[in-house]
């Protein structure tokens, strides 16, 4: 049976249904799984983040002085740009899995998920606050 409401207990489906609790061990075992996604997600977000700056400065560096840096700042850029799609692709699917985690309605998978969030950014990306980050699309999924 699925849930339209915010519920609280202990047997709960998630993502799969092979992926079912139906003991208190496996529904902690499963809240600590959703916790640390959640912060892996942060994380990922500020390896991104960080790609993201080292393309923009290869690049900016790259058109500053063309004539100086032949073909090694343009492979870097390319590569910093290609590193940060694929942490994007990666950052993106984790965090559809989340949504679809805490679509399960269940309020410890909710609880887990906004903790593991939380935590994660205040260890990696608290830092990042007094750093600018320009963002192209204001959309909090991209």
């Amino acid at each position: 049976m699925m849930h339209m409401t915010l519920y609280w207990s202990r047997y709960v489906t998630l993502l799969f249904d092979s992926w079912r609790t139906d003991s208190w061990p496996s529904y902690l075992l499963s809240l600590v799984a959703c916790f640390l996604v959640s912060a892996f997600y942060q994380y990922m977000e500020d390896r991104r983040l960080r790609f993201r700056s080292l393309a923009s400065s290869s690049s900016a560096a790259a058109a500053a002085s063309p004539l100086l840096l032949k073909g090694g700042a343009s492979r870097l850029a390319r590569s910093a740009r290609l590193g940060a799609a694929l942490l994007f692709g990666a950052n993106s699917a984790i965090g559809y899995l989340l949504m679809l985690a805490i679509m399960s309605f269940n309020g410890g998978v909710f609880l887990a998920i906004i903790a593991g969030l939380t935590v994660g950014y205040y260890v990696f990306r608290f830092e990042d606050e007094g750093v600018a980050v320009v963002v192209d699309n204001p959309c909090a999924c991209a």
